[in-house]
């Protein structure tokens, strides 16, 4: 087998397929499919992934591969036909399907070198720059103003010659260790010569004769308190020996995660688990369904289904919401599996992440814990696979490959015969049907662990509190609420709904909102340091002391910002503690987990906060909850909407009242009357799902009709315009009468860092070529997207309709 068939590192159409290269007689027997190795390509060398060997290949003269990156495969055989899959479910290219599935380090870095191929001076004014070396980086050479033109030329004329280098950025993290290189009875006559003032070279000596095993420098160190001045000479006289050792950087210490064994189960729990215990056991797959409220605990089912597997000699995948994976989540599986456990998710350091997935890839852990890209975890015997929350739009990858973690789970769920569990206490109208068509089998947990019951929900319409003269954030039921909890000691958290929803800048005179001058969005305000910014492309200005547009000085900030609430909270009841999780307040590595601890520990009353606390936090003292701005979300342009806000108002709701204290919870609206809140306040999901439904099928959407979103983006409006109409009058002649194409219309964000943006919505029951024309349709207008600014972006499962 001397032909490997290469994916190379060039993500574009003419590129995406295999290519033939020589293995080299040195490394035939060593390259394996699933490697990176370095390739020829052009006149450069980058990185590829071996997808498969052969010996024979229907051209003649083939490059060798230089180098080999990996000594084991890096994707195992099952991941390499995953990637496929992925590349032609989501139309991208195989190398973004094979990058997505591995930890940012093993990304390769490029770079660029400039190698001289004469004895003499060089012309065109560049021996200046490469002053007589042989070699010079071409950053140097850019730095140092050179001429492009004059490269050009000696490249032509063969002077110099361009060099890629492909660099690995992965590191291991190395300690020191100390070692006795002598007998423990010739150490003991050492120590008797030793002069008496070497008095730490004694103790040193006196603790390395005792133990049998290597020690840390740095324990020995801090153990005798010493320094390395004290250690260096009995290294130099061969007494003792140091050496290097690779260990882990973990950022989870397990002696911090007291053990947990399994609990009793209730009778519900019981009879969920029982079918998966089943397909545990016969190696079956299959698609559950596990709708259970809120704290009815769903997490012991996973967690004893896991310890299932475990016993069985097999492996695990939990993914949890990026924001659902806190400090708590955390502990729950680290307590019941302890060093048994990866966890993988994105406020670890690349360094850490690198070994995390190294863990499971040298199978030194059966279960990993993470966020979506977890679902690559390079397991070979996979056993189950755990989506919690699996309502969550962040499943869903927004950029190349497009994929959803909950597809990506079938598929391998398929590949290894075991179950799949998909668990929410409000679940995706899509997954809910699938599930009533038996396509998903159904799992049901109505009641709350140790019967609790489930809190209280009041409504307030502030419109009425506005009539009646309350001007503040906060209802008068709200503050009465907060009051009587302070007095008893119990503990309050504190919803704003931010999303699509922000502080803006508006002059009350003549009602100019101040926008980004790069995108159609408006500036959100930064009060810390009186900023402006966009979060789209980061433009900032400083906050204007008169409107821009008539100069009046009535310029006022709007909307409600976290910052906002605590300023007004601490007026309105000076004596509370308030604890603020927002964006601003975790950006540090570990804050996330002090504030929760803080909070936990009783030494604050109000946690108050956005999206990241709706999710799977549980404080047992929790007795109120408070929901600001309920409906920010439903007038968002995305037929989901309501979906939305019924799912983040139940999950907020049920944070309260989880353990032995009742709970209440307090939702402020300005549209008491619509269904999604009406019916989040009784906890009706199923009524939910049926007017939901009927609303779907209506106006053509999921689950009754697939959608595919094609974005076309340029600096130059009337280029978008033209591009969108041609693409759709394409699609128009290639597809069947049943499909309906929407748009061309702007985008609702119609321009982002300069770039207008159009769209086509495809709405489609069953349409077997679309990908293909699709693919068709974009290889139209290759050489447009290679040469200007257009970009055509293409999502056949869209979540993000902004």
């Amino acid at each position: 087998m001397n032909i490997a068939k290469v994916v190379v590192d060039v993500p574009a159409s003419q590129t995406n397929r295999l290519f033939d290269y020589k293995v080299p007689a040195e490394l035939v027997g060593t390259i394996r499919p699933g490697m990176r190795v370095i390739v020829p390509f052009g006149p450069r060398k980058i990185m590829g992934f071996v997808l498969l060997l052969s010996d024979r290949s229907e051209f003649d003269r083939l490059k060798e591969i230089i180098d080999v990156m990996d000594v084991i495969p890096v994707l195992t055989d099952e991941l390499l036909k995953l990637g496929k899959w992925i590349s032609e479910k989501t139309l991208s290219f195989y190398i973004s399907a094979y990058q997505a599935m591995l930890p940012q380090v093993l990304k390769a870095k490029y770079k660029k070198e400039l190698q001289r191929q004469v004895d003499g001076d060089l012309p065109f004014g560049l021996e200046e720059i490469f002053a007589h070396r042989d070699v010079i980086p071409y950053e140097e050479f850019i730095e140092r103003q050179g001429s492009i033109k004059s490269l050009q030329k000696a490249i032509q004329e063969g002077l110099v010659e361009v060099t890629y280098l492909v660099k690995s950025r992965e590191t291991k993290k190395l300690e020191t260790y100390i070692d006795k290189h002598k007998e423990a009875i010739e150490i003991e006559e050492i120590i008797a010569d030793l002069p008496a003032q070497a008095t730490k070279q004694k103790e040193i000596l006196t603790y390395m004769a005792e133990v049998d095993e290597p020690v840390r420098q740095k324990k020995l160190l801090s153990l005798l308190h010493t320094t390395r001045a004290a250690l260096k000479p009995l290294i130099d006289r061969g007494i003792l020996r140091e050496h290097k050792q690779e260990v882990y950087r973990n950022p989870y210490k397990e002696e911090n995660y007291p053990r947990t064994e399994a609990l009793t189960l209730t009778e519900e729990q019981a009879a969920a688990i029982d079918p998966i215990f089943d397909r545990v056991e016969h190696g079956r797959h299959d698609v559950f369904l596990l709708h259970g409220v809120t704290g009815s605990g769903k997490t012991e089912v996973y967690l004893q289904s896991i310890q299932a597997v475990i016993n069985n000699g097999q492996e695990a995948i939990v993914l949890v919401p990026e924001i659902a994976l806190t400090p708590q989540m955390v502990q729950r599986f680290k307590g019941r599996f302890g060093s048994n456990v990866a966890v993988l998710h994105s406020a670890l350091s690349a360094g850490e992440k690198f070994d995390e997935w190294r863990k499971i890839q040298r199978k030194e852990v059966q279960v990993v814990v993470g966020a979506r890209s977890a679902i690559f975890a390079p397991f070979e015997n996979l056993g189950i696979i755990i989506i919690d929350e699996e309502h969550e739009t962040s499943y869903k990858q927004e950029d190349h490959p497009r994929y959803h973690a909950r597809d990506v789970a079938i598929f391998r769920g398929e590949h290894h015969a075991c179950p799949v569990i998909l668990g929410s206490a409000t679940p995706m109208l899509e997954t809910y049907a699938r599930a009533e068509k038996g396509v998903y089998q159904l799992l049901t947990l109505s009641k709350r662990m140790n019967e609790a019951s489930m809190p209280e929900v009041e409504l307030v319409d502030m419109r009425s509190e506005l009539h009646a003269g309350n001007r503040s954030m906060f209802s008068r039921q709200l503050k009465e609420a907060i009051e009587e909890r302070l007095a008893r000691n119990e503990q309050i958290v504190l919803f704003l709904n931010r999303r699509g929803y922000s502080t803006f800048v508006m002059c009350r005179d003549c009602g100019h909102v101040i926008e980004c001058p790069h995108c159609d969005i408006a500036l959100t305000y930064h009060r810390k340091n009186e900023r402006l910014k966009c979060h789209y492309c980061s433009h900032e200005d400083k906050m204007p002391n008169q409107c821009p547009a008539c100069e009046s000085e009535t310029i006022r900030y709007f909307g409600t910002g976290t910052q906002k609430v605590e300023e007004s909270l601490t007026e309105l009841i000076p004596q509370a503690r308030v604890v603020r999780m927002d964006v601003d307040t975790t950006r540090k590595k570990g804050s996330h987990e002090t504030l929760l601890n803080k909070f936990a520990d009783k030494q604050a009353d109000i946690l108050l906060g956005t999206q990241m606390i709706a999710k799977g936090l549980d404080f047992a003292n929790v007795t109120l909850v408070g929901v600001l701005a309920a409906d920010s979300l439903l007038h968002l342009p995305d037929f989901r909407a309501a979906e939305k806000t019924f799912q983040l108002l139940t999950q907020v709701s049920g944070r309260a009242g989880r353990h032995t204290l009742p709970g209440e919870v307090v939702i402020q609206t300005y549209t008491p009357e619509h269904y999604s809140v009406q019916m989040a306040s009784k906890y009706d999901y199923t009524s939910f799902y049926r007017k939901e439904m009927e609303m779907r099928r209506t106006f053509h959407y999921p689950p009754y009709f697939f959608l595919a979103l094609i974005t076309v983006s340029h600096p130059n409006q009337a280029k978008v315009i033209e591009v969108s109409k041609k693409i759709t009058m394409l699609l128009n002649n290639q597809l069947s009468r049943q499909a309906s194409i929407l748009g061309p219309t702007p985008s609702p964000l119609t321009r982002i860092k300069d770039r207008y943006r159009y769209q086509s919505m495809i709405k489609y029951k069953n349409e077997p070529n679309l990908s293909k024309s699709i693919k068709k349709i974009m290889a139209m207008f290759e050489d447009e997207t290679k040469q200007n600014e257009l970009l055509i972006s293409v999502d056949m499962q869209p979540y993000q309709l902004m």
